[in-house]
């Protein structure tokens, strides 16, 4: 064969090999009516930062009908989270001698850090959410367990267990909280709690010193 034509068929073959592994790289999601990033996280198994990288001109809380949007490669992380059950034994081991904390109800949590931060209420008014009435960063519904960080202390989606407060309309005891929102004065060491009430009565919240754990 000739060796021009050799070289050229190395050539057709490394782009369409090329091309195909940019294809299994990403992908392209088509919004509708309830597409949030924290729903695409879910069912693609990648992180919600990823999706905020690989989609930097879209606002987390203006998705809408008929948006495209890029999913990234699955994360190592999660696809690695479905082999768990292949730990080996002294990765048991580990994982059993891994601290824990128990909520009043009685039930465990294995967590990977505890932190002490000053803690403030905020409610689902526009006027406290970006004009967004009722939304979190990315557009879900404000419910009880939702919680605003700084996303350079706490990353967003990171599930905890907050406990220490004292307010009539939270769980008493402790709850199971996630990251999920954030605040322009919410910086460093400090979480904000959304209650289910008036600004009024969310000011009665002050601010207070809770625990919060970082589960796993």
């Amino acid at each position: 064969m000739n060796k021009t034509l050799i070289a050229a068929a190395v050539v057709g073959i490394s782009v369409l090999f090329a091309s195909s592994t940019v294809n299994a790289a990403a992908k392209t999601h088509i919004a509708g009516d309830s597409t949030t990033f924290w729903k695409l996280s879910k069912k693609y198994e990648v992180s919600i930062d990823s999706l905020m990288k690989a989609n930097p001109n879209v606002k987390p809380s203006n998705i809408y009908k008929g948006l495209r949007l890029t999913i990234p490669a699955a994360d190592k992380k999660a696809a690695s989270a479905k082999t768990a059950a292949m730990l080996s034994a002294n990765d048991t081991a580990k994982a059993a001698s891994a601290p824990k904390v128990t909520a009043l109800s009685g039930k465990s949590f294995t967590y990977s850090k505890s932190l002490l931060v000053k803690a403030t209420a905020y409610t689902a008014a526009a006027s406290e959410n970006g004009g967004w009435a009722g939304l979190d960063y990315f557009g879900n519904s404000l419910k009880v367990g939702t919680v605003a960080v700084d996303p350079k202390m706490i990353p967003l989606g990171t599930k905890l267990y907050v406990t220490g407060y004292d307010y009539n309309g939270l769980p008493q005891g402790g709850m199971i909280a996630t990251a999920t929102d954030v605040g322009g004065s919410i910086k460093g060491n400090r979480i904000d709690i959304f209650v289910p009430d008036s600004q009024s009565k969310a000011l009665k919240f002050g601010i207070q010193q809770v625990k919060i754990y970082i589960l796993e």
